[in-house]
């Protein structure tokens, strides 16, 4: 894992979490049982500027009112992933539980003998 941003590297630190690159050299996506939970943008210098992360739909569409930097998914299913823009305005706490809650979703969504093997492989 290269020096990343707090953000990236957080969402890495995350249990069988990998880094991949499938979109070019600079959106990081980051994966769990070969699945994406993040899709980040970054910037030249290696920052994360905005971030996509898998949201319950009714949670999803909460953020959004809540919040003028979460916006529906850009090129991705607006009702299932948020779009975050880091402009300050959102707790380092909020994006973390947001990160948290794409990442607990996407695992809950792998088949169990994977679920199972990153529980075991992960302890």
């Amino acid at each position: 894992m290269r020096d990343q941003d707090p953000i990236a590297a957080y969402c890495l630190s995350k249990k069988a979490a990998t880094e991949d690159y499938p979109f070019g050299p600079l959106p990081l996506v980051a994966k769990v049982g070969g699945k994406m939970f993040a899709l980040l943008s970054l910037t030249a210098e290696g920052k994360v500027d905005n971030l996509s992360l898998k949201c319950d739909p009714v949670i999803a569409e909460n953020l959004r009112e809540q919040h003028a930097a979460v916006q529906p998914g850009y090129h991705l299913n607006k009702k299932h992933w948020n779009t975050v823009i880091l402009d300050g305005s959102l707790t380092e706490e909020d994006l973390h539980k947001m990160i948290d809650h794409s990442y607990e979703l996407v695992l809950k969504g792998l088949p169990k003998a994977d679920r199972m093997a990153i529980s075991q492989r992960f302890v």
